[in-house]
Formats: structure tokens, C-alpha cells, sequence
């Protein structure tokens, strides 16, 4: 819950600030002020819900990035292809994509695709 400000009867509710989450912001102008951590952002800006999103992971659990370099754990037939990916495939620069693909990448002598990350593993750097 945020800082309340009284105007005349009627109890004004300011949001919590999104960087520190404390309740004690204020009003300047057009932007409320977070005073603990110095963020200020458009009183527009504070009823738009913030994007959230999901968590990708391989198949042992590590969580995945953008531009991390993932190996293939498994054959898998390229649609409309002859072609297969074999497994230890070394995947460099993937791109984290929303849908049922996961994965946009680019791989040697195949090209660009779409892989879902259950099939992938995430190198250590």
C-alpha cells in the first residue's frame, strides 16, 4: 500500500515506488518522487501494469538469457527438411522469443530456426 495524502475529506492513495517498493512517495508536478531512492517516473506511467516475463529454462533447469550459448541434448528432424540437428550441436547468440518456440537461433549448415528450450542445455561460461 502506498503513502496516503489527505486532500480536504477525501484520502488520496500514491503507489509504492517500482524500483524500492517504499510506500513513502510524493507528488511533483506531473511525476511522483520515491524520496528513499531518488526514482521519479510519470503519474502515467504508475497505472500501466509492468511487463512481465516468464522465465526461460533448459532441460536441467538453468535459467537462459539472450545471447548465451546452448548444445542440442537430443536429435531433432527440421521440419520440411531432411535435414537433422544432431545432438551436441553447439547453438551460439540465442535470441529468447515468446510462443512455442522458445529459441530463435542461427546454426551452421541449416540456418535460422526456432527451438524449444526443453530440448537444449546451457553451456557454462
Amino acid at each position: 500500500m502506498g503513502a496516503v495524502l489527505f486532500s480536504g475529506t477525501d484520502p488520496v492513495t500514491l503507489p509504492q515506488c517500482p524500483q524500492c517498493h517504499s510506500a513513502y512517495t510524493y507528488e511533483d508536478g506531473e511525476m511522483y518522487v520515491c524520496p528513499e531512492c531518488a526514482h521519479e517516473w510519470a503519474k502515467d506511467a504508475a497505472t500501466e501494469p509492468a511487463e512481465v516475463r516468464q522465465v526461460v529454462r533448459d532441460a536441467v533447469g538453468n535459467v537462459l538469457r539472450d545471447g548465451d550459448t546452448v548444445t542440442v541434448i537430443k536429435d531433432l528432424k527440421v521440419k520440411g527438411s531432411s535435414s537433422v540437428v544432431k545432438v551436441g550441436t553447439k547453438v551460439k547468440n540465442i535470441r529468447l522469443v515468446e510462443g512455442d518456440h522458445d529459441i530463435d537461433c542461427k546454426i551452421d549448415g541449416i540456418g535460422s530456426m526456432g527451438l524449444k528450450s526443453e530440448f537444449v542445455k546451457k553451456v557454462p561460461v
